[in-house]
């Protein structure tokens, strides 16, 4: 069933615009459905801010739940905004006070930029770690994504994560591990997720710990792993919401960073991601520009629009069907007042009750 358009949010009107099917308040309003509230804690940059609403929106928006879907966006203090970020979250957000008054049924934390070594000591920690203490005891279910489920790993279990020798990012191939899961039911066994990240969770360190790993890739590592209830804290290190062109956009990031030398090295390519074609195409730009920068001359124009045709979406249907299973089991859990069969009530900070 449909996302509901409760607020004058701007992500609501470009997804329609997409061809996503929007209610609005008045219509939802007539229709007997059950309604599911999911909060949404936005962490990311300005840049990406409102495109990661869309993302995951869109993920919520597609599953075939009987219900509506009520998005509530919300953000926490010690990120820096700039006074047009600040101005659409004081328009268009709400704030964590009023939903912990007015209670949630799921909530999906997104990732975040980072400026420390290590997380806590980041500004944003403090508040965090709140939502996260809150969550356990009110929300059916917390889907983290990327530095989020690190976050969380960390504050829960004691595990910090480990920098890697060098950025992975691209698109990789995964497999199910656990095909017994709900959330990874009548799903496709291999599949593709990609990934855009410096530090790492590994897969024996998270089972050490009582976590279950669900899926996990050869080059990428772990992507999904649920906490040992089986269900209550859901954990992403890959980004299933990308869309086709995200990983694109990071990649001309980093060299519009390279040709006004705030980096010193021309980034590679995202692996598997480009086809011969694009990379061809990269490649030869690479060398415009570096041979531009030698001569102190301005680069062309990074070839964005040439490519945009040629990029594939490998893994947007595994992500819907996964976010599917995720908000059905929520549906089910908040319908029927219970727990399901596969949870067990096991304490998130002594998961072997050690």
């Amino acid at each position: 069933m449909p996302l509901v358009a409760h607020t004058q949010l701007p992500t609501f009107v470009r997804l329609q615009e997409e061809g996503e099917d929007i209610l609005n308040a008045n219509r939802a309003s007539h229709q007997h459905i059950r309604e599911l509230h999911i909060g949404f804690l936005n962490m990311m940059p300005d840049a990406a801010l409102e495109a990661t609403e869309r993302q995951f929106f869109r993920l919520v928006g597609a599953c075939n739940q009987i219900a509506q879907f009520h998005i509530h966006p919300f953000t926490i203090n010690g990120l820096p905004r700039s006074k047009e970020a600040q101005a659409h979250i004081d328009k268009y957000y709400e704030t964590f006070e009023q939903l912990k008054e007015d209670g949630l049924d799921a909530l999906i934390i997104s990732g975040a930029n980072v400026t420390h070594e290590h997380l806590q000591e980041e500004n944003f920690w403090q508040p965090l770690t709140e939502v996260f203490e809150w969550a356990q005891d009110n929300v059916t279910s917390t889907l983290c994504s990327c530095l989020a489920s690190h976050a969380f790993v960390q504050h829960f279990y004691g595990l910090e994560r480990t920098r890697l020798p060098e950025k992975r990012w691209g698109v990789y191939a995964h497999k199910i591990i656990n095909r017994k899961h709900p959330l990874v039911a009548e799903i496709n066994t291999r599949f593709d997720v990609p990934h855009s990240r410096f530090n790492n969770l590994a897969q024996k360190d998270l089972q050490d710990l009582g976590l279950q790993v669900l899926v996990t890739s050869e080059e990428a590592g772990v992507h999904l792993a649920v906490s040992p209830d089986g269900f209550r804290s859901v954990l992403f290190q890959g980004h299933p919401e990308y869309d086709a062109v995200s990983l694109m956009k990071e990649y001309k990031r980093e060299v519009l960073r390279f040709i006004n030398k705030e980096s010193q090295d021309y980034p590679p390519l995202p692996a598997h991601y480009f086809d011969t074609e694009v990379q061809a195409i990269f490649n030869s730009y690479a060398e415009q520009v570096h041979l531009a920068v030698t001569n102190n001359e301005v680069p062309a124009d990074f070839p964005e629009k040439d490519i945009l045709a040629l990029l594939d979406n490998t893994w947007r249907d595994t992500a819907k069907a996964v976010f599917n299973n995720w908000l059905g089991k929520v549906y089910q859990i908040t319908n029927q007042d219970r727990r399901l069969p596969f949870m067990q009530e096991v304490d998130p900070r002594n998961p072997l009750n050690l």
